[in-house]
Parts: structure tokens; C-alpha cells; sequence
């Protein structure tokens, strides 16, 4: 199959999909559609000439890469006559504090709850509650290093999809945004200067 007659099935497949789709994805679908095998680097290329075709300022929405595949999505100069669609009450809105705690996450994961609660100063537990509701962020293990092993944080998919990007490194930079510098919590004892004797907790209680 020639790339003319490959590329309206990637065009139908992504223009269907709720969801942004890999360019695996994309392959092997339509691959069992046709009962043939596709190679990848063609479905690449009709990609490529998609998302060059809708560029074109004629038309309302473009093709583009987002949370690790691709979507059709409006382009902004639209976005204020979409919502009218459904209506700004169904705008799903995050309160300040969740807010604050999802910037925190963004920039600093992975992360563990008590050093949300540093950085912040107050309890996060209702926030990172909501954002896991909000499937915005994510659980990705323990942090082995730490007492208690604790639960670790970062984004989801679902929070690049909905900014546009494949990845936390294309946030905007915080020295872009803002003049605060975020200073993470340090180790009691990587706080002590190097040629201070190490006292264990057994110790410290008897010399107190």
C-alpha cells in the first residue's frame, strides 16, 4: 500500500480516537484492519504529511503530538467558541491548593507527600487526593531512600494531554515564570559539615 492510499486510514483512526494514539498504536490497528503488515516508517510519514496538511489556516484544528501520541485538537484561536459547546460549567476547575500542589509535583517529581507539605507549609493529603482523582498525577513507587519508604508522585499522561506536551521537561522553565527558587528539604545529616562524628539516635538521647 502506497502512502496516498495509507494516509486517510491514519487520519480516520486518529480523528476517531478519544485519545492521543502512538505511532504503535496507529500501526498495529490499522495493520489488523487490512489484515497486511505495515511498516512504521510509513505510517511516520503520513503523520509528518498530516500534521503539515492541517497547518493551514483554513482549517480549525491541527494534528499534534501530545502525552506521547498524536490528537487532533483545536487550535487556540478557537478555544473561547469551543467552550461554548458544553457551556463554562463544565469547565473542570482545581482550587488554589490543588493547583499549588500540581505546580509543586510538575516541577520537582518525582516527589514524596512530606515534601509537598514542605515546600507548601500545609497538609496536602486533600489535594493529592483530588488530583488522583483528576487522574492528573500519578503514584510511581516508594521512595526506597526515605523512613517509612514513601509513596512518590508525578504527573500523568493525562496532564500532558491536557497541556499539549510529551513530557515535564517541556514545561516552561520556573527562571521564565517566576524569581522563586523552590528549595527542596535536606537531610539532617547531609547538613552537618563533613568532618562532624556521626551520632546515632541511641547516643543523642543519652547525651541529652
Amino acid at each position: 500500500m502506497d502512502i496516498e492510499q495509507l494516509m486517510p486510514h491514519v487520519e480516520a483512526l486518529i480523528f476517531a480516537s478519544d485519545k492521543a494514539l502512538t505511532q504503535i498504536e496507529i500501526t498495529e490497528m490499522i495493520g489488523q484492519a487490512l489484515e497486511e503488515v505495515i511498516e512504521a516508517e510509513r505510517v511516520a510519514t503520513c503523520i509528518s504529511a498530516i500534521m503539515e496538511k492541517y497547518e493551514a489556516e483554513y482549517y480549525p484544528f491541527h494534528l499534534t503530538e501530545t502525552g506521547g501520541g498524536y490528537q487532533f485538537l483545536t487550535k487556540k484561536a478557537f478555544h473561547k467558541t469551543v467552550i461554548k459547546l458544553n457551556g463554562e460549567k463544565h469547565i473542570k476547575k482545581l482550587s488554589a491548593a490543588a493547583m499549588e500542589t500540581l505546580a509543586i509535583i510538575a516541577y520537582k517529581q518525582p516527589i514524596t507527600k512530606s515534601e509537598i507539605e514542605y515546600i507548601r507549609g500545609v497538609s496536602a493529603d486533600y489535594s493529592i487526593q483530588k488530583l488522583l482523582e483528576k487522574e492528573l498525577i500519578v503514584i510511581t513507587g516508594r521512595n526506597e531512600d526515605m523512613i517509612g519508604k514513601p509513596l512518590v508522585y508525578a504527573t500523568s499522561k493525562t496532564f500532558m494531554d491536557y497541556l499539549g506536551i510529551n513530557s515535564p521537561a517541556q514545561l516552561p522553565q520556573l527562571k521564565d515564570i517566576t524569581d522563586l527558587e523552590i528549595v527542596m528539604p535536606t537531610n539532617a545529616e547531609d547538613a552537618l559539615p563533613a568532618d562532624t562524628p556521626q551520632i546515632g539516635y541511641g547516643e543523642l538521647r543519652q547525651a541529652s
